[in-house]
């Protein structure tokens, strides 16, 4: 669906924020993890065509994303973290909006807003912030577009509304579909997102299924410290380690151990998943 070719991109008289990055994307709920600053909410820009590649390119669907065609643009939908609501209903901007998108579904639309308890008649500037990201969580899904780009959906919604977004989110998903999760909010969306990719320093860490992780590390909780883990945390009543396969040993994927353990072993991760 999404391949990136040599791609390069750094904003005016700025450190590069990618550097002759190659990678691909396909269907899956994708988690798109890093620190700040390293490149997540620009490489959504990039893939839905807001910003352009330096060198190399982004290819959505064969389509060059900086062009902005409207067979491409048809086809994927971007909802930022921060966005302008119109003074208009939900309703009212999903009529106008809509017609661009050959697969929306009203009566999918209702039942969202339903499930989020949104007025779909209310001025969206009389709602709060959370209540406007779940209208607009709502649209978003409702578009049935093959790719969408999610940065930080979780942001403003309260604990209720963070399991509704995960029930509706796994329950569209089909095989022909690829949504991208930029997040920091990894507790909330762990038994969701599959594959994950980790940037960092310009670069992509990993870009690896569930499955493919947990066949290269064995995360653990132990009351005694490894010694031999590639990471560990202090936790109530022990720690949380991973450590290197060995034995292709089961266990269950902790994501944010994963995440600071690729970012305190970045050449080992490298090596580990051919990054």
């Amino acid at each position: 669906m999404i391949n990136i070719t040599n791609l390069s991109f750094n904003y005016k008289n700025n450190l590069p924020i990618f550097k002759n990055v190659s990678f691909s994307m396909k269907n899956g709920i994708y988690g798109l993890l890093g620190e700040n600053g390293v490149g997540k909410t620009t490489l959504l820009h990039i893939i839905s065509g807001l910003r352009f590649p330096k060198n190399g390119n982004c290819r959505v669907f064969n389509y060059e994303s900086a062009q902005r065609t409207p067979a491409m643009l048809s086809q994927l939908y971007f909802l930022p973290d921060e966005f302008h609501t119109p003074s208009m209903s939900i309703g009212s901007y999903a009529k106008y909006n809509a017609v661009f998108y050959p697969h929306f579904s009203k009566e999918q639309f209702n039942s969202y807003l339903n499930e989020f308890q949104v007025d779909g008649d209310k001025n969206m500037m009389e709602m709060s912030f959370g209540q406007r990201k779940k209208a607009m969580i709502a649209f978003a899904l409702a578009l049935n577009t093959p790719i969408v780009l999610l940065d930080e959906p979780t942001n403003g919604l309260d604990i209720p509304s963070k399991a509704q977004f995960r029930s509706i989110l796994s329950s569209l998903f089909t095989e022909d579909k690829c949504v991208i999760i930029s997040t920091h909010q990894v507790r909330d969306l762990e038994n969701l997102i599959d594959p994950i990719i980790i940037l960092d320093q310009n670069q992509v860490l990993i870009n690896n299924t569930v499955e493919e992780i947990t066949q290269k590390l064995y995360f653990s909780r132990t009351p005694s410290k490894p010694q031999d883990a590639l990471y560990t945390e202090q936790i109530l009543q022990g720690y949380s380690s991973v450590q290197i396969n060995e034995i292709q040993q089961e266990s269950t994927l902790n994501i944010e151990v994963l995440f600071n353990a690729a970012i305190s072993n970045k050449a080992k991760m490298r090596e580990l998943f051919n990054a």
